[in-house]
């Protein structure tokens, strides 16, 4: 390998890392070319709130010599994992992308941290956030074209895997924090279902809405790392017991039957920009027989609103010391939200928590009738200016549910720039999800 990861072509995570475990490829020879990739780009890109080659040299060296000593290697042995800077890591900084919290340095790892390093990856630094993972604009650039913003929240995560500096990336998601920037950036992004990976020592915004997700250049690239990361936590209350998921064998399995999809025009449809328009046409004709139109209910009109009632309510109270001794320093958008969610009359808020059940009993004759919904990604490519994260509305809805969902870069539009597909499961199964997005990734591939 030579320059960079490769960023188009075949899906080759999963390839990556049976290299990496065969000793074919060792972890510093491609630790190597991620830090290149990234000297050579970082100034552009600014995907990077704390980055090391000298950090990220010692682990690969450390694995190179465990896999040498004959000793069983971990599942992401020598991959290279970018982490949310909203993510505890002990000893490294962690600044949840907000000026109050500068200099600030964990004492311990967060439990996806923890689950990282044991499977082998090496932890290549923190990449950006928005302040304090909302609507404030990190530095982050989009790598296809600069002068456009990457998404958000999880910006830094999208944009390095996108630029080929690391193959895999960690963020959050509680409206559309994954989903968007993967679009806007033209990588896979998953956000599984809710509750599935632990969130301890990751910072809260909202406990009804905050998951867990990640980043890859393709489905089997994402289902490789959640693996490793989905688990029970007693110190995180939404997670719970259940077996290995073993979602790379299910994603990477031939389905049963060609996956069914059902197209949804989700609210906010006749605002989005007209290349995701044509292009979701096009995409529907294609599918021919795999895909059928569906309306959502009526109910679902409300739904944007009830879920930010929800996340202004929640991130008020986990908020409550940056608003009470920092709130000079905070950009307009976190100011408005935390004087928003101040204001939330109690009765409001605990209506609003009945709007994920409400919404998930109409979801389920959809779901009866196909393998997943197909929907954008997006409003449309990402908009020019650096002053704006993006529009959340195609995201916020499937958050609220807890379905697991995942964007491909399988569209482009007509300024070149990358429209995302979105695909939405069930609640609870997101192996069948990612074997479906699998099917579709290696569909639009032929």
């Amino acid at each position: 390998m030579e320059g960079s990861l490769p960023t188009s072509g075949t899906p080759d995570t999963v390839d990556l890392r049976d290299r990496l475990a065969s000793g074919a490829l060792s972890a510093v020879d491609l630790v190597e070319i991620c830090i290149a990739r990234i000297e050579a780009r970082e100034p552009e890109v600014q995907a990077w709130a704390w980055f090391d080659p000298e950090f990220a040299r010692h682990q690969a060296r450390g694995l190179d010599a465990h896999r040498k000593s004959g000793r069983p290697v971990g599942p992401l042995h020598g991959l290279p994992v970018g982490l949310k800077d909203i993510i505890d890591t002990a000893k490294i900084p962690t600044e949840n992308g907000c000026p109050v919290d500068a200099g600030r340095i964990p004492t311990a790892d967060a439990w996806v941290v923890e689950r990282l390093r044991q499977a082998g990856a090496v932890i290549m630094g923190k990449t950006t956030s928005t302040e304090l993972a909302y609507l404030h604009p990190s530095k982050t650039r989009n790598p296809h074209d600069t002068g456009h913003t990457p998404g958000g929240s999880s910006a830094g995560s999208a944009a390095a895997v996108a630029d080929g500096m690391i193959p895999l990336a960690v963020g959050t998601q509680t409206g559309g924090s994954v989903i968007r920037p993967a679009s806007y950036c033209g990588v896979t992004g998953f956000k599984p279902s809710f509750g599935a990976i632990p969130r301890r020592g990751i910072l809260m915004q909202s406990h009804t809405l905050d998951t867990v997700g990640v980043f890859a250049r393709d489905p089997l690239g994402t289902a490789l790392i959640a693996d490793v990361l989905f688990g029970h936590d007693p110190a995180d209350r939404q997670t719970s017991l259940a077996p290995a998921p073993r979602l790379l064998e299910t994603g990477r399995s031939e389905p049963p039957l060609k996956p069914v999809f059902a197209f949804v025009r989700p609210p906010g449809w006749d605002d989005a920009h007209p290349d995701v328009h044509a292009a979701f046409g096009e995409l529907v004709e294609a599918l021919g027989d795999q895909v059928f139109e569906v309306d959502l209910p009526s109910l679902f009109d409300s739904a944007a609103e009830q879920r930010m009632i929800v996340n202004f309510a929640e991130m008020s109270r986990y908020y409550y010391r940056y608003f009470r001794d920092g709130l000079d320093r905070l950009g307009p958008e976190t100011v408005k939200a935390l004087e928003t969610g101040n204001a939330i009359p109690a009765r409001d808020y605990l209506a609003a928590l009945d709007w994920q059940k409400l919404l998930n009993a109409a979801l389920e004759e959809i779901f009866e009738r196909c393998d997943a919904i197909l929907c954008p990604s997006a409003t449309g490519p990402a908009p020019e200016g650096l002053g704006s994260t993006g529009n959340p509305i195609f995201n916020g809805v499937w958050t609220l549910c807890g379905t697991p969902a995942i964007s491909l870069p399988l569209l482009t539009a007509s300024n070149g720039l990358p429209l995302g597909v979105q695909l939405v499961g069930s609640p609870g199964n997101d192996g069948r999800l990612l074997r479906s997005a699998n099917w579709l990734n290696t569909w639009a591939d032929q």
